[in-house]
């Protein structure tokens, strides 16, 4: 095999072939580089984030269990990819309330009491190519860049549309489309979980995954650890709640215990989610700044190489013994994650969400009662 590419090389690569293929309408071969995967990110008309100018870009596949990046440049102008999606009776997220099939942002028409202007978010969600903080990498025509299931940029044509729509990939939420409800619903939900938190006399720790337990019951209602994300991102949790959360305790692990536990976090997920969540800012249905993820570092292996927990284990006469097994083996092999930003960004935090949810599939799956 030959001597890898270094960072800087494929950067420049990346950067060049994206160019080629706004200014020609047709592609320039696949745009993969080896050893690195993309960050897809899905979102509806984010863009002009003032931190997507310039940089280095990153994409992730939003189906595989590890977070993975590939580099571009580009800065962060009006993202002009996501078309309407309609209604009930179509491969569709959205919840029959949100309406019919929209204009160029995908708006149905907004429910009464919804709160937030969530029915401007409204679209097919598409995978594209974002920075390190998730800010969409434009092209040289100022398009965003959808990118199918290998990594590959899709060609466009001149209006920004896929030239073989097949290629595109949605970003499916399933249980966190309960982002979407009016806003009234994560407030009830978050109500219920300060409640439990600071009940007098409440014990409040956190599970092998990160999730609050309180008197040693896990809070894993998928609303209120929804609720609780929203919370602390935008810090705006009660400061005698936060007094008496653990230190340690992540937003990451928080999303994870309100997705599917069969599901994949991906960066596509957090940022649109965030956006829908209105912890990026949301101007007329368009993205205009987004949460900093500048500060997130992860690393599986310190982690989770000394978490243990009691599951059920089969012995060879059939019955199932109560046995103390190690995380990193049981779940990930031993197999460290591979930061691909020296700096950490969205990517490290999803990683994290996502080891979190995998980690608690197993615990659902195989804990002893």
């Amino acid at each position: 095999m030959g001597k890898p590419i270094s960072v800087q090389k494929r950067v420049v690569v990346a950067a060049s072939i994206a160019a080629l293929t706004a200014l020609s309408g047709v592609s320039v071969g696949p745009y993969s580089v080896p050893g690195i995967g993309m960050i897809p990110s899905a979102h509806a008309a984010e863009g002009d984030g003032g931190s997507g100018s310039g940089g280095t870009g990153k994409g992730q596949h939003g189906s595989t269990g590890d977070h993975g990046t590939t580099h571009g440049s580009g800065k962060g102008k009006k993202d002009v990819m996501m078309k309407g999606q309609g209604g009930p009776g179509e491969d569709s997220d959205r919840p029959i309330w949100a309406g019919v099939k929209g204009g160029k942002a995908g708006a149905g028409s907004q429910p009464s009491g919804a709160g937030t202007k969530k029915s401007d978010l409204y679209a097919d969600l598409w995978v594209i190519l974002r920075d390190e903080n998730g800010v969409p990498i434009l092209n040289a025509a100022g398009q965003v860049q959808p990118v199918d299931s290998k990594g590959n940029l899709i060609p466009l044509d001149a209006e920004g549309n896929p030239i073989d729509a097949t290629l595109v990939q949605t970003v499916e939420f399933s249980r966190l489309s309960v982002a979407r409800a009016p806003t009234k619903v994560l407030d009830h939900a978050l109500n219920e979980a300060i409640t439990a938190i600071t009940a007098p006399g409440a014990v409040v720790t956190l599970d092998v995954a990160g999730r609050i337990v309180v008197n040693g019951s896990v809070i894993d209602s998928p609303l209120e650890n929804l609720a609780l994300y929203k919370a602390v991102l935008t810090n705006t949790l009660p400061d005698n709640v936060k007094a008496l959360l653990p230190a340690n305790l992540s937003a990451a692990s928080l999303l994870a215990g309100a997705a599917d536990k069969t599901g994949t976090l991906s960066v596509d997920t957090v940022v649109y989610l965030n956006s829908i969540l209105g912890i990026n800012q949301v101007t007329n249905g368009v993205t205009t700044s987004y949460y900093d993820f500048s500060a997130e570092k992860y690393d599986r292996t310190a982690t989770y190489e000394n978490s243990t927990v009691t599951v059920l284990v089969k012995q060879t006469d059939g019955s199932y013994l109560p046995t103390p097994v190690n995380i990193y083996d049981a779940v990930f092999s031993g197999s460290a994650w591979v930061d691909p930003s020296p700096t950490g960004g969205v990517d490290d935090f999803a990683a994290k969400a996502n080891d979190a949810l995998r980690v608690i599939e197993f615990v659902h799956d195989s804990a002893a009662p």
